[in-house]
């Protein structure tokens, strides 16, 4: 016999046996009875999870080539009050191969294919769920006499309604794929998936380092990620629910857009432009509904800020705060905000937003070193924000602003009429050329001053709330001039020769020492009660009315030139200023220039005799050619005559 016949029948040999010990294999797993592996299968799920599996629907068991069990309307409920808080169109469970061949109906793993998971909470914040937690966490509890049992529950396809009547809260979760490791083993409990929530996919992993603990109340480590297109949140930290829901760790959220994240989380859409690129982090503590956030380190559109956070959904929601800013810029916020016309000419017609102002309270105190609001630069700024069923309120501290300081408080609300706008300000030691060209576009006054103003108005529109207007407001500057006008030159020139014209007086400043201004505001039109401009050399006093709506002027004066050399005489000169805002027409009285013109006078006089206007009228005519005018046919005598 040669080696290679020795091989091939040792080869043989073995098979054989492998085949034969298969053969015996397989008819003992087919000899166990299919109605010992559903009741074991059933009392397993029973023993591990607490929750007994009532089945609606007909059972198949497969024993080769692999184990596997499938109940078909499966609910899973607590054996005591019946409840369906779980149900699945079918629980499949995979059984271990190796303990059929001795008899022994092991579950290596369960899948709940289509299952639909059902949270709700009364009144009162009693859940469907705190029965079933109890008997799950009494069935976790360790037992000496259980061997080790399956250990990962997979969800295919499932969806989860969660119903809250005490905050009217009515949500929904499908497409839910997940991975759930089951502490049969080890203390942890881990799920790992994806979910579809509101049209958005989010992948989701969740662990609690000891379930029966967390199940009992008791204080467990807790892991959670969720990651989403809109919206990607990460939590450490750890919890427990006795006497109340406690949580603890660090929390950490970014967001490609606010704005978007807000919109998916079901909140109104914010008014104006912004809220872009956000991130934050911070410590977190939730006692029963109320979230504190302490060392927060928030950004938001390039910004970045710290403090400390709160937000409390016990009733209404309201969100608290303190932040500090090293700079802010807050020109996207008001991008949005357009109150003027593409022209330039006229108030915006388009419509105000303020509908982002309803559903959520808030009272936050920022502070920061320098602010950009568009063109206008900031220094150190301190204001509070408040928010109340739809009414914001900002209100300003204190602000550096345009050389000097910047105290009141803007408010904006939504109501039926449109948005209601009210302001108190009051600017202290400003550079009037500055901040009035940047609030209301007028560049004419130089100087340092104050200024006050209180309105308020409402109004679909920018154009529509002007019409509304009703307030007051003073000015009063120092040491300035006004620019575009050389008030001095142009009397000078009219008091030597009044019939020269004016000339081009729409240039050069005029120099003042003292300018003071008391305005009345009434349905968007500016009554001047006190208007005076005094000068070294000149003195203006003003009276009439401005058209806010139509942004222009119907003023009435008088300029006054001041006497500045011994035994001179005092030039006044009455004048009108009509037109826009931008470029408005300064014209003088010419009455009074021809009045004021020693050339003149004679032909004054003259035509206020009638027979000296009778001689000339013929005079002209003769000069012309006209044909002399036919006699009267009965003159009546002059009175005297004979």
């Amino acid at each position: 016999m040669t080696a290679s016949t020795g091989l091939k029948r040792l080869v043989l040999a073995v098979a054989l046996v492998v085949a034969a010990g298969f053969a015996v294999l397989v008819a003992a797993v087919v000899l166990i009875p299919a109605d010992r592996v559903r009741e074991a299968v059933q009392a397993e799920i029973r023993a591990v999870t607490g929750l007994e599996p009532m089945l609606r629907g007909n059972v198949s068991v497969s024993l080769f080539p692999s184990g596997a069990v499938s109940f078909d309307d499966v609910v899973l409920g607590d054996n005591r009050t019946g409840q369906t808080a779980l149900s699945a169109d079918l629980l499949t469970a995979r059984l271990r191969f190796f303990p059929l061949l001795t008899g022994r109906i092991e579950i290596a793993d369960v899948t709940l294919e289509r299952p639909r998971i059902a949270v709700t909470f009364d009144a009162d914040g009693r859940s469907n769920w705190s029965p079933l937690i109890a008997t799950l966490a009494q069935a976790l509890k360790p037992n000496p006499g259980r061997l080790s049992s399956f250990a990962e529950i997979r969800v295919a396809g499932g969806s989860v309604v969660l119903r809250d009547a005490q905050h009217d809260l009515d949500e929904r979760i499908d497409d839910v794929e997940l991975s759930l490791a089951w502490p049969s083993i080890s203390k942890s409990f881990a799920a790992t998936g994806r979910f579809n929530w509101r049209g958005e996919a989010v992948n989701a992993s969740f662990s609690l380092g000891d379930f029966l603990a967390a199940l009992t109340g008791d204080r467990a480590s807790l892991k959670l990620r969720l990651a989403g297109a809109p919206l990607k949140v990460a939590f450490d930290g750890h919890m427990s629910a006795k006497p109340t829901l406690k949580i603890e760790g660090t929390l950490a959220a970014d967001a490609a857009s606010l704005r978007d994240a807000l919109r998916w989380t079901g909140r109104r859409t914010l008014p104006g432009g912004g809220f872009g690129r956000f991130a934050l982090k911070a410590q977190t503590n939730v006692v029963g509904g109320n979230v504190g956030l302490s060392g927060v380190n928030i950004e938001l559109d390039g910004n970045s800020a710290e403090g400390v956070l709160s937000f409390s959904t016990d009733g209404r929601q309201l969100l608290q705060g303190t932040l500090a800013a090293e700079a802010l810029d807050l020109s996207p916020y008001l991008s949005a905000v357009r109150l003027q016309a593409v022209n330039q000419r006229d108030w915006s017609r388009l419509p105000i937003e303020v509908v982002g102002l309803l559903g959520t309270d808030l009272d936050l105190r920022l502070s920061a070193a320098k602010i950009k609001v568009g063109k206008i630069n900031l220094g150190r700024t301190a204001v509070a924000t408040s928010l109340r069923d739809g009414r914001l309120n900002v209100t300003i501290g204190e602000s550096q602003a345009f050389g000097g300081v910047i105290t009141g408080s803007v408010g904006l609300a939504d109501t039926q009429s449109g948005a209601e706008f009210r302001s108190q300000l009051q600017f202290t030691e400003v550079d009037l050329e500055a901040c009035l060209g940047e609030l209301f576009g007028v560049r004419r006054l130089e100087g340092k001053g104050n200024l006050a103003f209180s309105i308020e108005g409402s109004g679909v529109t920018v154009l529509a709330l002007t019409r509304t207007l009703n307030g007051q407001a003073t000015l009063v500057g120092r040491q300035g001039a006004v620019a575009g006008l050389n008030v001095e030159q142009l009397l000078r020139r009219l008091a030597a020769r009044p019939l020269s014209g004016g000339g081009d007086f729409r240039s050069g400043r005029t120099a003042y020492d003292r300018l003071a201004m008391v305005l009345k505001i009434v349905q968007g039109t500016v009554n001047i009660e006190d208007m005076e401009i005094e000068g070294p050399t000149v003195r203006l006093a003003l009276t009439g009315s401005a058209s806010i709506p139509q942004r222009e002027f119907d003023l009435k004066g008088t300029a006054s030139l001041v006497a500045i050399e011994p035994g001179a005489a005092a030039f006044e000169l009455p004048f009108v200023v009509q037109g826009p805002w931008d470029d408005p027409l300064l014209l003088p009285d010419a009455q009074v220039l021809i009045r004021r013109s020693g050339a003149t006078q004679p032909l004054l006089d003259a035509m206020r005799d009638r027979r000296a206007t009778d001689a000339v009228k013929k005079a002209i005519d003769r000069l012309v050619g006209g044909r002399p005018p036919a006699a009267p046919a009965a003159a009546e005598p002059p009175p005297g005559a004979d």
